[in-house]
């Protein structure tokens, strides 16, 4: 993690200057973060008034260049010292190795490190959020406060990241989604976004131009069950390892569970034939909805909700097979970025982790074959060493938006243990049984946070085709309603999403509400063109294009959307 001493000793600075300024506060944990630093704070109540008092205080205390000093102390001095912190004294009895602190002036705080040389190396830094938080994030125990805040090792980076949250904060999709009337969320189904018509036209709109791309390589389209009997659960290992995040129900005596994956109902309709090795691959694919109990605290808009649909993918193939299967998703992918407009990602290759299971040669086997694929499509990639899953090693995508924000998205992993826990087969060249090999695969991951990244992406700005509403049709006076309506009825027999604002208003309040409304072409119908029988064309960037005639308008644009252009 990049600069993780200066987060950490940020946090620290804030811990300090809540002591300083809420003495009554007691301390919890405070880590560095991908993106900046938390502290958690209990037996105190903040309000969004404080965080510009803590800042202006660790500003004072930062310029006072407290040297910040590492100290190992016994076991019973560390119980003097936090004998009124009753959460440090909880970590200190999970402490089995040496244990240190960290000293600056009179503040002392438990703590591995590491940090910086002293307070006047903070220098660029900003609060920026409260939230409410759970001790060791377990809603059982008492409830926290969390200060979240950004550092930087200078005021320049510290201008560029607000200056990036200002842009994100227009971008902001819970924000457009209902200015734009795509989707609302309501407190009686947290978690649930409820899909408008415009919302869902996106949606579906996505859905068939994916639901193309898998049916022209190969995959065949299945539905399986929202909600299956505990066995099924049990064997898959989800019970053991994910029935906190489960929802359950109780029919006829008997116990099932809502699925939160799709894989089993696959492998369920894998083991209802036969296969021989001239059967696989057989690539299995279902845009199946699925529900993952999230904690309140963190569900959020479309990008962390209860009810997730997914790309989801599974193919079974021989070993021999996995390279080129591979090779292939990766091609996918590279396609479905370029159709909606991401040019920048990250690669990352992650390999076997320590408590993995299966045969260490199998696995070297999967990395090699992996790693393979992503050198033939000539994707720059990052290995990270014992990233992999238990159960196999996987490819990771993170993609940049338009404001260099980095979203995780598609995902391979390669699955050696569901096949031998189902005891999955195909009988092979030599007549003998074979265990195939299990690639979980998706390329967008969830369809609601997807289109939440695209909303921000875009900034509510659809290209042509995917936009809800793709032409607008704006009458001047009444004059020209019945010409705006033969337009209206061309475009509408063509299956172009057309609109006609034939409201009372002035030309310049329509085509102003058009731009808010963010629909790609405003067309405007007044004398002129009634009587010449053209259109007066206007993009979301303000430019006209006058006279343009009916059929030449019709053809470009569907060009453009036949061609999933902007």
């Amino acid at each position: 993690m990049k600069n993780e001493a200066l987060k950490h000793s940020a946090a620290h600075l804030l811990a300090m200057a809540v002591k300083e300024l809420f003495p009554q506060a007691k301390l919890g944990v405070g880590p560095p973060l991908e993106e900046g630093f938390y502290y958690d704070f209990g037996n105190v109540k903040f309000i969004e008034e404080d965080l510009p008092k803590l800042e202006a205080k660790m500003r004072e205390l930062a310029k006072k260049n407290y040297p910040i000093v590492r100290m190992e102390v016994s076991r019973e001095e560390a119980k003097k010292i936090l004998k009124d912190e009753k959460f440090k004294l909880e970590l200190l009895d999970q402490i089995k190795g040496k244990i240190s602190f960290y000293k600056q002036n009179n503040f002392i705080d438990l703590c591995e490190g590491p940090h910086v040389e002293s307070t006047g190396k903070i220098k660029a830094f900003k609060l920026t959020k409260l939230a409410g938080a759970y001790w060791k994030g377990d809603q059982k125990n008492e409830q926290m406060q969390r200060i979240y805040g950004i550092v930087f090792e200078n005021e320049n980076e510290l201008k560029e990241y607000l200056k990036q949250r200002e842009e994100a904060e227009k971008r902001d999709h819970v924000k457009l989604g209902k200015e734009l009337d795509l989707f609302s969320l309501s407190e009686l189904a947290p978690g649930f976004p409820f899909f408008h018509e415009k919302g869902t036209m996106i949606w579906n709109e996505i859905e068939k131009f994916l639901k193309v791309l898998h049916e022209g390589n190969g995959y065949k389209f299945v539905i399986t069950p929202y909600i299956m009997d505990k066995k099924l659960w049990l064997q898959s290992g989800h019970w053991e390892h994910y029935k906190d995040n489960m929802y359950f129900t109780n029919v006829e005596d008997r116990e099932f569970a809502i699925k939160p994956m799709n894989c089993p109902g696959h492998i369920i309709i894998y083991k209802q034939h036969l296969h021989s090795y001239k059967d696989l691959p057989i690539r299995m694919v279902e845009f199946g909805t699925v529900h993952r109990r999230e904690l309140s605290g963190v569900v959020h808009g479309l990008t962390r909700v209860r009810r997730i649909t997914i790309d989801d993918a599974h193919i079974f193939c021989r070993e021999d097979q996995i390279e080129n299967e591979i090779f292939n998703i990766l091609n996918l992918i590279r396609k479905v970025y370029e159709v909606f407009g991401f040019k920048d990602y990250t690669v990352n290759l992650s390999t076997q982790p320590e408590n993995s299971m299966g045969d260490p040669k199998v696995w070297e086997k999967a990395e090699k074959a992996l790693e393979n694929s992503l050198k033939k499509s000539k994707f720059n990639y990052e290995i990270k060493k014992g990233e992999g899953a238990f159960y196999g090693p996987k490819i990771d995508f993170d993609v940049r938006d338009a404001i260099g924000r980095s979203w995780q998205l598609a995902t391979i992993q390669l699955d050696f243990q569901m096949p031998d826990r189902f005891e999955l087969g195909y009988e092979g060249q030599d007549g003998k049984k074979h265990r195939p090999v299990m690639i979980h695969r998706a390329i967008i991951g969830s369809f609601e946070r997807f289109m939440g990244v695209l909303i921000e992406h875009y900034a509510g700005k659809f290209p042509l085709w995917l936009a809800p509403v793709q032409v607008i049709l704006m009458t001047v006076t009444e004059r020209n309603l019945k010409f705006a309506k033969e337009v209206y009825d061309k475009l509408r027999d063509n299956n172009i999403r057309v609109e006609l604002d034939n409201r009372n208003e002035s030309i310049s309040k329509k085509v102003r509400d058009a731009q808010v409304s963010r629909i790609p072409l405003a067309v405007t119908i007044g004398d002129k063109e009634s009587d010449n029988k053209t259109l007066a064309v206007r993009n979301l960037d303000g430019n006209v294009k006058f006279g343009v005639k009916v059929d030449d308008f019709l053809k470009d644009i569907s060009d453009k959307i036949k061609g999933r252009l902007g």
